[in-house]
This record gives structure tokens, C-alpha cells and sequence, in this order.
């Protein structure tokens, strides 16, 4: 342990800019990857609790019919179709309570990923509710992007694949496209002793 220490150290002073990087990397990796793991329960277990009746309430936007793999489905960029079993009853994965367990469970994750990655793995000093805003409005439009794929996968998947299975993927698709683009957005939101600089100007 001692000489990898010592490794990460002369690395850091001959290094600083790549040191960085890797550092940043795989604090924004592991904490990332662990609020992920909370998204995936949610996914799996909240749609269950809030039961049939909101399963099959659909809720969507734009709601522009495809087809796929000889599935019918509806496009969105927002909510999920109603899933059907072979004898047309409602299944549970579908419909708002689907929508509602997403929204909950990414949500949920960046409630929790926000302070971690600006305080551990950015260090960042500055306004937090000015970074906050701009974390909402990320998540938002990260949100709407990855749906949109992410509602094809559900539509096919949830027919060919075991429920747990399809919500693996789907917590793939909308924690790991997510994690990449929230990578970057955070280098530029979560400046690095932002605070610290500001205050050096001024003496």
C-alpha cells in the first residue's frame, strides 16, 4: 500500500494535469456506478409497489407510433407504452408507473451524486445553487436524450427478455450513456477551487 502511495505521489508531481484527470475519473467511476446500483432498485421494485392501475395509465410525449422487430410501439421522449401479456392483461414495466419509478429513481440518484462528485471528486468551491440549477437543467435534458432510447429498449426488450433482465439494461442505458455526458458537464459546472481563485484575486 505504502509503495503505491508512493507511486500515486511522483505521479501527481510529475504529472499534475494527467493526475487529475485519473483521479477525477474514477471518483466520478465509483460514485457514479453506486448511485446506479440505487437507480437499478428502484427500477426493479418501485413500479411493482405502485401497482396495475398506473401501469396502465399511459402518459407520454410525443407519442409517435413505431415499429420494430415486428413490435408496435410508440416513440417518446418522455414515458413508456402500456405492456401487454399474451392474453392482453397489463403488465407491470410500462405505462406512468414505469415513468414515475425512472423519474424517481434517476432523480433520487442525482440527489445523491450532486454533493459527492462537487465535494469529493471536483472539489469544487463554487455557489452551489448556481451549480445545483445547472445540474437540474443537465439532468433534464440528459434525461429526455437517453428516454428516448432508452423507451425502444423497453418496448422490445420487456417481449423478448425476463423483467429483471430488461432492467438491467435499462439502468445501463440510462445510468452509463448518462454517466459519460454528465462527466463533462460536471468539468464544466464543478470548476476546481473556483472559490479559492476568487479570493487570491482579491488580496
Amino acid at each position: 500500500m505504502k509503495n503505491i502511495i508512493r507511486w500515486w505521489n511522483d505521479f501527481e508531481e510529475r504529472h499534475p494535469k494527467a493526475s487529475k484527470w485519473v483521479r477525477e475519473g474514477g471518483l466520478f467511476f465509483l460514485f457514479s456506478n453506486a448511485v446506479t446500483v440505487v437507480q437499478y432498485i428502484i427500477y426493479a421494485f418501485l413500479p411493482n409497489l405502485l401497482g396495475l392501475r398506473l401501469a396502465g395509465m399511459e402518459w407520454s410525449w410525443p407519442a409517435v407510433p413505431a415499429h420494430l422487430f415486428g413490435i408496435d410501439f410508440t416513440w417518446n421522449a418522455i414515458g413508456y407504452d402500456v405492456l401487454y401479456d399474451a392474453a392482453g392483461n397489463v403488465i407491470i414495466g410500462g405505462g406512468a408507473g414505469y415513468l414515475i419509478a425512472m423519474l424517481a429513481g434517476s432523480f433520487l440518484a442525482q440527489c445523491i451524486n450532486f454533493p459527492l462528485q462537487r465535494n469529493i471528486t471536483f472539489r469544487s468551491k463554487g455557489n452551489p445553487w448556481y451549480q445545483a440549477v445547472w445540474y437540474f437543467i443537465a439532468w433534464v435534458l440528459i434525461t429526455l436524450v437517453v428516454n428516448s432510447i432508452n423507451c425502444v429498449w423497453v418496448a422490445v426488450a420487456s417481449r423478448m427478455l425476463p423483467n429483471w433482465l430488461y432492467n438491467i439494461g435499462t439502468t445501463v442505458l440510462m445510468g452509463g450513456i448518462s454517466m459519460v455526458i454528465f462527466f463533462f458537464v460536471f468539468k464544466i459546472i464543478f470548476p476546481e477551487g473556483e472559490a479559492a481563485k476568487k479570493s487570491a484575486k482579491k488580496v
